[in-house]
């Protein structure tokens, strides 16, 4: 069997029970997963998965194999070599589709057309599901963890309890975090790939300030990509409460959010991998549903403007002021008081 999920990350989290599923169901299936080679780094640490096919800016080679990715062309060759019985398409683009397809399996399955981000992709599906059919429930108002799981339904698999197999890992980082801050520490997360996406980094200076005086934890403050300066700001903010991580893989994030008393973060994937291992979350949400993209466990609190947000899935602020800054640091440290007295109670 063969997955399709190129990207981004937290979709590839929110993808990993569908193999675990596969496992699960099917012990002894070869399950191979084709994944963008900026995103193949937390697939290494997911143990149900047999082989990593990478494809690249220049095509696809495989996880193990060296030197530069091949053509295109190549790649697909390579994937019709694998004979697969079932390719499913968890991305719902024309991309993906047509890889799904030219893989060769005699089954390809993927989502009805309306929940397509690609609605032409459905032309190359030999199977699909329809999340939204006969009464069942609309992809929306859903965890797309289940709506990905419903994909399952085509191969008679039925799913009570998702499950995120991701490794246990050392790290350097989180070692060094951990000694600092005597196991005593929050994560902050200030950065997303949408700008509608991002609380002020002053803010969450200020919440930093308050987990330390209340509750004696050091924040510590994530950064990807271009992000290293709104998490300076977010330092420069927190009076001395709050500390810049260094630069991490997505092994270091792993073990960074395993060891954390809290992570505070919008919807991005550093969150969802947060989720995913079971660290208690307060999720901050402006352009994207809580109910669809939000923490996984029924713990974890969101704060979120989805009843006025007019930019769903969007980008860019349609109204100038993003609905964003509308929430306020006291808010926020509502939910966190009421995350943290559920570990407390747990």
């Amino acid at each position: 069997m063969l997955i399709v999920k190129l990207g981004a990350l937290g979709d590839i989290v929110h993808a990993i029970p569908v193999a675990a599923a596969i496992r699960r169901a099917h012990p002894a299936v070869r399950l191979d997963w084709l994944v963008s080679e900026k995103h193949r780094e937390i697939l290494d640490l997911v143990p149900v998965i047999d082989r990593r096919l990478v494809i690249g800016d220049t095509g696809a080679r495989r996880r193990e194999a060296a030197g530069a990715g091949a053509g295109i062309l190549d790649a697909i060759r390579a994937l019709r070599l694998e004979q697969y019985d079932v390719a499913l398409d968890l991305q719902g683009l024309v991309k993906s589709a047509v890889l799904a397809r030219a893989s060769g399996a005699s089954r390809v399955v993927g989502f009805a057309s309306r929940y397509l981000r690609e609605r032409f992709a459905r032309a190359f599906y030999t199977d699909v599901h329809d999340p939204g059919g006969a009464g069942m429930y609309h992809p929306d108002e859903t965890h797309v963890v289940w709506t990905n799981l419903g994909l399952l339904a085509s191969l008679g698999i039925r799913v009570n309890t998702p499950e995120f197999p991701i490794d246990r890992v050392e790290s350097d980082v989180a070692r060094d975090i951990a000694s600092r801050t005597h196991g005593r520490y929050a994560v902050l997360n200030p950065g997303a790939a949408w700008p509608t996406k991002r609380w002020p980094p002053s803010r969450l200076g200020s919440v930093a300030s308050a987990l330390h005086s209340v509750h004696g934890f050091t924040s510590v403050v994530l950064w990807g990509p271009g992000e290293e300066s709104l998490a300076r700001d977010v330092v420069a903010s927190s009076g001395g409460t709050a500390v810049l991580s260094p630069r991490t893989s997505i092994a270091d994030l792993v073990a960074l959010a395993r060891g954390a008393a809290l992570f505070v973060s919008g919807d991005t994937g550093p969150a969802h991998i947060a989720a995913a291992v079971g660290t208690p979350i307060v999720g901050i949400y402006g352009p994207t549903r809580p109910s669809r993209n939000g923490p996984w466990s029924p713990d974890d609190v969101t704060v979120s403007r989805d009843d006025v947000c007019e930019c769903h899935h969007l980008r860019r602020c349609r109204r100038g002021t993003m609905c964003l800054t509308d929430i306020q640091v006291d808010e926020v440290w509502r939910a966190i008081e009421r995350r943290l007295a559920g570990v407390r109670r747990a």
